[in-house]
């Protein structure tokens, strides 16, 4: 079906909708503690120390323009800096760790400067994503439980 005016949408049920998710807005929620402490990252420049900084930097600049605001107070279930996350990624065996917002040496954290802290932030229990790994390809997270304070 044509038409001449471009603003004209078809009626009853010949428009059907190309999208079968909801938009990534809303999906994600950041407190108030996680976005200053990730626009602090960016603007010292922290993440120049990751494998591909220039892609952690945008993806993370992309997750503070999509994600709302956190609840108050902040839910257990929500995955924040400073609490323990169980996770699996692609099928394989499940792992956790701590997310952080700055690198350490502690074989335990995830620092949100790599691309699972940065995905996995703002995730809530149960809620899956396109996990970018660092070869290229990607996979799908789970987010199984979240622990701590």
């Amino acid at each position: 079906m044509y038409s001449t005016n471009p603003t004209h949408m078809p009626t009853g049920n010949a428009y059907r909708p190309s999208f079968k998710y909801p938009p990534l807005k809303g999906r994600f929620y950041l407190t108030r503690a996680d976005r200053i402490g990730v626009e602090r990252l960016l603007s010292l420049g922290l993440t120049e120390e990751c494998r591909n900084p220039t892609l952690i930097e945008g993806f993370l600049r992309h997750k503070l323009r999509m994600a709302r605001p956190a609840p108050e107070p902040t839910p257990a279930n929500l995955v924040v800096a400073g609490r323990l996350v169980s996770f699996i990624a692609n099928g394989g065996k499940a792992r956790s760790g701590m997310l952080t917002l700055v690198s350490g040496d502690d074989a335990g954290s995830i620092p949100v400067t790599s691309f699972l802290g940065a995905t996995m932030l703002g995730m809530q229990k149960l809620q899956k994503a396109p996990l970018l790994r660092e070869d290229g390809w990607i996979d799908t997270l789970v987010v199984l439980d979240v622990c701590g304070a």
